[in-house]
């Protein structure tokens, strides 16, 4: 895959030495001129619309003479143009006056807000006119069927600022054909896997597929519009209820690239190990790797040992970039795939097996090249000092969480381990976490799920993922070695591919607000919140009834943490500066940071080439795009294990949780696995049901019933289908029982939710 052309630049950053002093202004022979004024929000919207096409802060403050100091000043200014929908975003770096959409325009709506609400997009944009608009549907007249994600309309539209629109079905159009159709071959026709396809398709060529394969098919001409329209399947995938069935449908269903082309695998498969020439020799030293049971690829090991002032610790981290050169056909591959992308029964690797879990692996007792980050600490945590190499390591041992754990609560020691690592590894640790409390970085307590599979690929249990402290160990040597990669490439003047989390929205910030003020609990205004302040929310809810619910609601109003090669800090960890340094084996952003590394240090060859920085900004936005794209096909993978699982538990009843209160039925999470589903307005107790918007609640008039969120419910799963992931279940409270009785009634719960009032304000 070729990339986008070169961008048209990149501006230098004002770069600091590692001690925060200054470093020395570049020369340009001509004379600075006197800092200007800060400009008028007039004139800079008078100087958007004159521009012809997009500018960014650099050309705005050449154009109106401003210095580096009055930099922050400019971007509060351009962040509150934007804000009130004066300015456009337009890619990562650049600005333009805002085009208003027109008074009537087709729209297809892309998904739906927490309470159900249809949000859709224009059908017809151009990505060179930075993100598209957010219009947010009205519900459908009475009568009408909601709008389901993939539907399109004719919508009257109403500019609401920013960049946001309400729109209102004036026509519904009918879909195009799509190019091609992803399903499930079965009795003569292909039934898709994406639940927001409702078609069906008729076979008219089935090229020796067999009812239950998973299949690719074409549309064909059809003259006329009644029954389901004929296609041909092209491509057999594989078999409906496989060991990797699951994975095999979320893979094409989200486009992921799995196949390597030819010239890439040659070239990983030609990769042989580094020498010692121009290496830093760390052979001696007893590095050891800890992940997880079932990781084969480890890209990153650790050591430490205490110092007078405190703890010297070494990361090192496999060197790709010796593998991976610029604009290779490896290079090329890993740019298109960004990152790699992890299923319970698979991973779909960012670079070659020869290399992820070959020559890049720190396997244990066998010489591998690496990067390493020394770094010193004070026994408070803060950081003495650090200094980068290149050097040739041997990981003493190869370690899980699991094992480092028990070891640490026993008094054991691993085989191959110094018997003093693991006491001086953790010593490390408290030291850190003392400066990570220091901070007050925002620390959410929302469980991930964890799939077990046996040898035959059928799901075993759905497990709440562990959190240990040798987790919380390794995660803070690694966000140290990534603060460190971002200062120094700093003090280099290089370019920094940087991690930057914004603070939140002023939108989700608000309906955060009204959510948490109806627990009585406050935030700060905007200008003032700190990642402490949500810490304190979390704590004044811990282990009350409320708990979940925050966390889950705090965690939807945070802005998404993205790459750009503009630093605007990370918000969620309270850092001003952060890169992604520690995992270049899975993330494309990895090894663009080891490259400018190389570079700005002069480590060899393979560094960062100026074509390359060039690219920084576009290339950002593609790799926070193929990000997106590998977590939502990893939940959509969990989704579909998940109903496989419960396929199995038709009938049961189960205690759930009412997670989202639309007009058409409550959504609820079972307790035990996390399983979701919904429970259609339909099957609910006969009655005249009433939704509270502003409370997210639904009232019975007649039963005087009333589910709420985050209301604990009975409910009975009546639906499970793996091919699409969706479950549908029932309530149990207010349904007749054995023997007459009713069920327990439903109590009203005094939990509100962060959604919608968020959205359009």
């Amino acid at each position: 895959m070729r990339r986008g052309p070169p961008a048209k630049g990149h501006a230098a950053r004002k770069p600091k030495s590692a001690g925060g002093g200054k470093a020395p202004r570049r020369r340009t022979g001509i004379p600075e001129a006197a800092p200007a004024a800060l400009p008028s929000l007039a004139q800079l919207r008078d100087f958007l619309r004159a521009a012809p096409g997009r500018v960014g802060k650099t050309e705005i403050a050449r154009h109106f003479g401003l210095s580096c100091d009055q930099r922050p000043a400019l971007r509060e200014l351009l962040r509150g143009l934007k804000e009130s929908g004066q300015a456009t975003p337009v890619g990562r770096k650049g600005l333009a006056a805002p085009e208003r959409l027109p008074e009537m325009a087709p729209v297809e709506v892309v998904g739906t807000d927490p309470d159900g609400d249809p949000i859709a997009r224009p059908l017809q944009w151009d990505r060179d006119r930075g993100p598209p608009p957010v219009i947010f549907m009205q519900r459908e007249a009475r009568g009408q069927a909601a709008l389901a994600p993939g539907e399109r309309v004719l919508a009257r539209l109403k500019f609401i600022g920013g960049n946001k629109y309400e729109g209102r079905t004036f026509k519904r159009i009918a879909r195009e054909t799509p190019a091609r159709i992803l399903g499930v071959f079965e009795e003569g026709r292909i039934i898709p896997t994406d639940r927001r396809q409702r078609a069906d398709w008729r076979v008219a060529e089935v090229n020796g597929a067999r009812p239950g394969d998973i299949v690719l098919a074409e549309p064909m001409p059809t003259h006329h519009s009644l029954g389901p329209r004929p296609a041909r399947i092209v491509e057999v995938l594989g078999r409906m209820g496989e060991a990797r069935s699951v994975s095999l449908i979320c893979i094409h269903a989200h486009g992921i690239p799995d196949v390597f082309p030819a010239e890439a695998v040659e070239q990983a498969e030609a990769a042989r190990g580094v020498t010692k020439r121009g290496r830093e020799d760390l052979r001696d030293i007893p590095l050891v790797t800890i992940d997880g049971e079932d990781a084969r690829d480890f890209d990153d090991a650790v050591w430490a040992e205490p110092v007078p002032e405190g703890w010297r610790c070494l990361v090192a981290i496999a060197d790709v970039a010796h593998y991976v050169t610029p604009d290779s056909a490896l290079d090329r591959e890993a740019w298109a795939r960004g990152n790699s992308v992890y299923f319970p029964d698979r991973v779909v690797p960012m670079l070659p097996e020869a290399l992820s879990n070959g020559w890049c692996s720190l396997r244990p007792n066998e010489p591998r090249g690496c990067l390493f980050v020394e770094m010193r600490f004070d026994r408070a945590g803060r950081k003495l000092a650090h200094r980068f190499g290149r050097g040739i390591m041997r990981s003493a041992a190869r370690l899980t969480y699991e094992q480092v754990q028990a070891a640490r609560e026993e008094g054991t020691v691993p085989e191959g381990v110094p018997a003093d690592l693991l006491g001086h590894l953790y010593g490390a640790f408290e030291s850190l976490l003392a400066d990570r409390a220091r901070r007050g970085t925002l620390e959410l307590d929302v469980p991930e799920r964890r799939v077990l599979l046996d040898e035959a690929g059928k799901v075993q249990a759905v497990v709440p993922r562990s959190r240990l402290d040798s987790h919380r160990l390794i995660e803070e040597f690694m966000v140290a070695a990534n603060v460190c990669a971002a200062e120094e490439l700093e003090r280099l003047s290089q370019p920094c591919m940087y991690r930057i989390h914004d603070r939140p929205s002023d939108a989700k910030l608000e309906g955060l607000r009204q959510f948490l003020e109806s627990l009585g609990l406050k935030l700060p205004a905007r200008d003032r919140i700190h990642p402490r302040d949500f810490g304190g929310i979390l704590a004044a809810v811990k282990d009350k009834p409320e708990d979940r619910l925050v966390n889950e609601a705090v965690l939807r109003g945070q802005s998404q943490a993205e790459y750009s090669p503009d630093n605007i800090g990370h918000f969620g960890l309270a850092l001003a500066r952060y890169a992604h340094f520690t995992s270049p084996i899975r993330r494309y952003a990895d090894l663009l940071v080891h490259r400018a590394l190389i570079a700005g240090l002069a480590l060899g060859r393979n560094g960062l080439v100026p074509a390359e920085a060039a690219r920084f900004p576009d290339t950002a936005e593609h790799i926070t795009q193929t990000e997106r794209r590998a977590a939502m096909a990893e939940r959509d993978a969990i989704d579909r294990y998940l109903a496989a699982f419960m396929a199995t538990r038709v009938g049961e009843v189960f205690e759930a949780r009412i997670s989202g209160v639309t007009r058409f039925g409550l959504f609820v999470t079972v307790q035990e696995n996390g399983a979701s589903g919904i429970v259609p307005l339909a099957s609910l107790p006969d009655d005249r049901w009433q939704l509270d918007e502003a409370g997210h609640a639904m009232s019975g008039r007649n039963t005087r019933l009333t589910f709420s969120l985050g209301q604990t419910v009975e409910v009975r799963l009546s639906e499970a289908t793996p091919r699409t992931g969706g479950m549908v279940f029932g309530l149990m409270q207010g349904a007749p029982r054995p023997g007459g009785r009713s069920g327990k009634s439903a109590q009203n719960s005094k939990h509100n939710s962060s959604g919608k009032g968020a959205r359009r304000r």
